[in-house]
Order: structure tokens, then sequence, then C-alpha cells
């Protein structure tokens, strides 16, 4: 997969929109651009476009019109199966509804990523799979709910093995959707600072969506989601 423009930003929008089907745009984004390394907060209430324009980075969605690069990359240009390539070796991602495999326990949950895409396993170096999922396990406290099926576990449980499977093997980007939603406030908090210490580490670029603006001051930048589309529809006024 050959990288393409933008080579110093983690994230540059260009004149995207999209739209679900016929119905009216959702995203209508003029430019935004996020530097690597960065720790981004992005905020609005439900319904404004949030998780979508996470699934247009993420490669899940696929944009109406504009150029979307992420770390180097125009999603726009690769092939549904090349996004999903492009995601699976670089970008850990918390789902708004965790997408945990029924079946599986929390462990091989956990352990996806590194299972499906060799690349993303060589990130972990000498350390083994085990071993790594075991640590990001016992950092968020689920140590103990590995060998139970993820249907087993509650609400806040399986958002925590969400964020574990996003975490492993030090991605390039990581993104959260609403993730401390189900977290009570020493659980969300251990949470922010293993994340913080996470990307840090790894000089990851993390995108962290939520409602709840009172969370922005724990991040580099702040953005907000309305704010960012109303420019839009003033440019073309």
């Amino acid at each position: 997969m050959t990288a393409s423009g933008r080579p110093g930003s983690a994230i540059a929008i260009e004149s995207l929109q999209f739209s679900y089907g016929t119905g009216p745009r959702v995203i209508d984004i003029p430019h935004l651009e996020i530097a690597p390394g960065s720790r981004v907060f992005l905020h609005g209430p439900s319904g404004c476009g949030k998780t979508t324009l996470l699934g247009i980075l993420a490669g899940v969605l696929h944009a109406t019109h504009g150029s979307v690069h992420v770390l180097g990359h125009d999603l726009v240009r690769l092939s549904g199966s090349q996004r999903d390539a492009f995601r699976a070796e670089h970008i850990g991602y918390v789902f708004q509804q965790f997408n945990l495999i029924p079946y599986l326990s929390a462990y091989d949950n956990i352990a996806l990523p590194c299972r499906l895409d060799a690349r993303r396993r060589a990130r972990l170096g000498s350390v083994s799979l085990d071993a790594a999922i075991r640590d990001v396990a016992s950092q968020l406290d689920i140590s103990a709910l590995l060998d139970q099926q993820s249907t087993a576990l509650s609400v806040g449980q399986q958002q925590r093995v969400a964020a574990a499977r996003a975490l492993l093997a030090a991605p390039d980007l990581v993104i959260c959707d609403e993730p401390t939603s189900s977290l009570d406030t020493d659980r969300r908090d251990a949470f922010l600072a293993l994340l913080a210490s996470s990307v840090a580490r790894a000089n990851a670029t993390l995108l962290f969506v939520s409602h709840d603006a009172a969370l922005g001051s724990r991040f580099d930048v702040q953005l907000s989601l309305p704010t960012l589309n109303r420019a839009a529809r003033a440019d073309a006024a």
C-alpha cells in the first residue's frame, strides 16, 4: 500500500462530504488538519455526526466527496479491502457499541488485531502476545475476566475489553468513540491516564470523541463537530 500526500499530518481533510444514501449531508467539513502525536478531543451533541466522522477516518465508511488523508494515505482512493488492511495495521478503534465477538472470550477479543494482521503483531517486537494482552488487561483491571465470554460481561467490562483491544500493540492512531460512557469516575480516570500514557509511549495520535465537553481540558486540542460543519455551511452560503 503506497502512502500519498500530507506527510506532516496524521489526519488531513479537504472538502469532505458524506451522506447516507440519498439522505441529507451528515458531514460537510471544508478543512481539518491534525498533527502527528496530538491528543484531540472532539465533542458535540448526540446525532451531530461524530460516529460517522470516525467511521470515515477509520475507513469503515467511504466519503461521498473530498479527500481524507490518514497517516499519509488517501482513504478515498483505497478499495474497501485496502481500507480494512490499513485499519488493521495502523488504527486502534474503540467502537461506541464495542463490536466484541460474542462467542469469544475477553482474552481472544483483545488478541484479534494481532491474530488477524501480522504487521500489527510485529509491533510487539520481542514481547509475546500473551504477555502484551495480560499487561494491558492488568492496567485496565480486567485480568480476572480474560477467560469469560464477552456476553457474560457487564457493559462497563465490555467497554474496557474493547479499549484493551484497541491499545494492543501500539497503533499509530487511536480512535475512541464515547469510551468512558459506562465507566464509574475512578475507572474513567484510570482509563484516561492509561490512554494518555499509551499514546505518548507510542508517539501515536489520539482522537477521542465524547458528548461530555467537561473532559476536553485533559487533551491538547478541543474541536466541536457542529462548529466544523457550520463553517462548511457558511462557506457555501
